[in-house]
Order: C-alpha cells, then structure tokens, then sequence
C-alpha cells in the first residue's frame, strides 16, 4: 500500500510537470526584434511593419497612435503587420502589441531613418575625432542612435544586438562620427526627428556586407554567388567571407523602413584586393542586392571615395595584385562611375587636406557628413538650390596646344581652396607621356596647356596616391580626380 501511494505521487508530480513544461512552452511571450523597442524612431511617409514572434496561430492587434491592425502568426511563431504611414512626429507614441500578453512600447518618434555602413572611417567614433568639443554639444533628444554589434554568420539572422538611445554627450561618445554629423545637419535643417542606425566593421571589404541576390547580378561576381549559396548553417564564415556582416547585421533590419543607405569603404578593397574597375560593380551589386532585400527601390546610396594616403606602403605585403601610386585615382575612378550606373546615388570627395596630417582615418569627419547631408538635402529634402557636389568631370576638346576641361557641378564658378595657382594637372602629347602642366580657370572650364607640348592629346588630374590637390568650386567642395583617356 506504501509503495501505491508513493507511485501515485510520483505520477502525479511528472503530470504536473508535463503540465506546466506543456504551458511555458507553448504559450510563449510575444517577442519583438530589438530595433523595435522603446525610443526608436520609424520612417515617416512610407507604411509600418511592426513583426516579432508569439505562438503558432496567435492572435495579435498592434496599434500606433490612432492606426491599429490584427494579424496571426504563422505555424512557426513569425508573424508581421502593416499600419498606415505617418507623417514626422516628434511626440512619442505608444505602440501596443496584443495577444497572450501585452508589450508597450514608448516614445516612438516618426521621422527618418538612415542605416550608416561600412569599415573603419564609418565605424570610426565619435571620441577618436579632432574635435572633441562636438561630443559636450551632442545634446538631441529627437535624434536617436541604434548601434548594431560586431557579428557575423553564415546564414540570415533574425536579430541583432543593440538598443536606440537618444543623443546626449555619453550615447554619442562611442557612435559612428560621420554618421552622428550627417544626422545632426539634416536635424537641424529639417527639424524633425532622425533616426541613425550604425552598422559598421573597421578592416572589411566590400563583399561580406553584400548579399547573394546582389551577387547574382553581375556575371564577373559568380564566383562569390556559388560560394555563398553553397553555405550551410555549419559554415564557418571569416572576417572576409562574402555576405557574412550582411547575414548578421543587415539581414535582421530587413522589415525596417529606411530612406537611405550612407556608405564609407574601400580602403581594404583597394589595399588588400587591388580592385580597380571591378569596384564599380561590386558596389552595383551591394545596393542592388540590399535594395532588393529590403523590397525599397528608392534607397538613396551616398558614398564617400577615399583619401590620399600611401597604400602601397600600406599594403604592399596584404595585397595579392600589384599596387601602384595610380591603384587609389584609378579606384576614385571606379567610385565616379557608379554615379552613372546606380541610380539615387551620391558621391563624397575627400582629397582635400581636411586634416593637419592626412591618413586613411580621416579625425575631421564633421566635414565628411557634412558633405554626405549635402546630396540628402538636394535630393531627398526638397532643397534645390543648394550645391552638394565638387566639379566631377564631364568633356574636354583640344584647341590648338591647350586642352578645355568642362565639369559638372561648377556651382558658383571654379576656384582653389587655398587661393593659389592649381595644382596635380597634368598633360601628355602623342607619345603618352605625362608631365606637369599649367591650369587656369577660364568661366567654367579649365585650360590645360604646357609649354613642352604642341600637339596635347589628353590631361589628367590628381593621378597620384598621394595628390591633395586644391581644385574646388567656389562652395569649398573639392574635385573628383579624374582622366580623359582610357589607354592603360
């Protein structure tokens, strides 16, 4: 009789557990990514998707301010739901999730979202800059910073580590530099709130942010569309593996609504791959790719080419091609040309002296997003007057023993930064030898001519790692280097 009872007992404690193991795990907490939590701002103008996790079929109602809308999840717990666009609010909002629980989510501003991307000059933060005293200003509670942490995978994750704080002096000491600069000139221009969401791993290259679908536009980038394909969730992937910092770190902000991608590498692309031209359409490939996923044609893409800096020095053991002084003009080059090929594009130059001492890291990058905000100012917000781009190159004639340079983007006339003579041009005749010339700003061109040559046939300018040349339009925005010719 002992041992009956002690037996029922028993099965009456393994119920029990089974009971309450049965209620943990199947009514189960709703979820919601950690981009979605309490301060975020969303993207004004565009409609909302809220998504997250609960239990198989559940039924939710998600609600904003006066918009609400119900879903179910789906067999595997995922579930997402679309609420109405809304117009810049800077009054925190409530955003309510029901189902078997209720998570309140407070102060969520409407406003626009930038996703900023990139290796170390986008990564570079805040503190490590010249100018320190931009740190104790920080103060802007409606701009709100998402710092994603350092991740990598094989395969798309669902989440990313990181929270939204508002802007004060310690949020912003550690945040992205160039993109808490870009954020602050469109805030104070278009006085609503700004969401800066830092995705950024000094030392990469191009490919490990790029995802396969952008692989597979460019037939010359199979080789990265198989070996990412051929991934497998027991894929070791390295701090170079294609789509590897996209998995993790982008994959999982796919539901976010953006207005644009600002982008600041190629120091590794350049110095350790020695990509020249084919730079063109790993970028196409990138913002391709990262448009597609996020199923928003229209994200504006600003970029930032790279400084001078001696990268054969730099890189001459690295590199697996041979770099030469021309490997960064010619990569600058690489950089110009997607501004014909992606649309909503946008380009920084930076090979003026925007530094006491010039280096791949760049300390002064409040003239870096300040650049950036230019071409978002012009091409997002409305601002047509407004010059956000250096002379980029356009056509050139020859005219007896001079050659005539035409420029897009002149703004209010040509000039020097420093009020000197200009400086890095140079000139070649028949026998395509390149020696220093004589440049003079005439209206909107530029006359290029040398004593030493009668017959000029083509003229090039900055063509040299370490050119910091002075050619500028009157708005203080530099020259893209560039060449008439395209012999090798």
């Amino acid at each position: 009789m002992h041992n009956k009872l002690i037996m029922k007992s028993k099965n009456l404690i393994l119920l029990m557990g089974l009971q309450l193991f049965f209620l943990t795990t199947v009514i189960a907490d709703i979820r919601l990514p950690t981009v979605l939590t309490d301060g975020m701002v969303l993207q004004r103008d565009k409609a909302i998707t809220i998504w997250g996790w609960a239990d198989a079929q559940e039924k939710l109602k998600v609600s904003l301010g006066n918009d609400s809308a119900t879903t179910k999840a789906d067999r595997s717990g995922q579930w997402s739901v679309s609420l109405k666009a809304q117009k810049a609010n800077s009054e925190g909002q409530l955003l309510t999730i029901k189902g078997n629980n209720t998570i309140r989510i407070k102060d969520v501003l409407i406003g626009e979202v930038w996703l900023a991307s990139g290796q170390s000059n986008m990564e570079f933060r805040m503190n490590q800059t010249a100018n320190k005293d931009d740190i104790a200003k920080a103060k802007y509670p409606n701009i709100r910073l998402f710092h994603v942490k350092k991740n990598k995978s094989a395969f798309g994750l669902d989440n990313v580590q990181g929270s939204w704080q508002k802007c004060t002096p310690e949020s912003v000491a550690t945040f992205s530099a160039v993109a808490y600069h870009y954020g602050k000139n469109l805030h104070e221009n278009l006085n609503i709130p700004i969401g800066l969401i830092s995705a950024a791993v000094g030392g990469t290259q191009i490919e490990p942010w790029t995802p396969l679908e952008g692989f597979q536009q460019k037939e010359i980038l199979k080789e990265y569309a198989d070996l990412v394909a051929g991934y497998t969730k027991n894929t070791r992937v390295l701090h170079t593996s294609p789509s590897a910092y996209y998995f993790a770190m982008i994959h999982p902000l796919l539901k976010l609504k953006l207005r644009g991608l600002i982008w600041y590498q190629g120091e590794c692309s350049l110095g350790q791959k020695g990509d020249g031209a084919i730079y063109t359409d790993k970028t196409y490939a990138l913002i391709k790719g990262l448009r597609d996923n996020f199923q928003q044609e229209d994200l504006s893409f600003y970029f930032v080419q790279m400084p001078p800096f001696l990268y054969v020095g730099r890189f001459k053991k690295q590199c697996t091609k041979t770099l030469t002084v021309e490997s960064l003009p010619l990569f600058n080059e690489a950089q110009m040309n997607c501004l014909k090929t992606i649309p909503n594009s946008g380009m920084v130059v930076v090979s003026d002296k925007i530094d006491k001492v010039q280096g791949i890291h760049p300390t002064n990058k409040a003239v870096v997003g300040y650049r950036l905000s230019l071409w978002a100012m012009a091409k997002n917000y409305g601002r047509p007057n407004i010059v956000y781009s250096g002379p980029l190159y356009k056509s050139y004639k020859v005219s007896g023993n001079k050659i005539i340079i035409e420029f897009d983007h002149v703004g209010s006339g040509l000039t020097t930064l420093d009020g000197a003579a200009l400086t890095h041009f140079q000139i070649a005749g028949k026998d395509r030898k390149f020696i220093e010339a004589k440049a003079s700003v005439v209206g909107k061109t530029i006359l290029v001519e040398s004593s030493n040559i009668r017959s000029p046939m083509a003229v090039r300018f900055s063509w040299h790692e370490a050119a910091i040349p002075n050619f500028a339009n009157a708005e203080k925005l530099p020259a893209s280097p560039f060449r008439t010719y395209d012999w090798k």
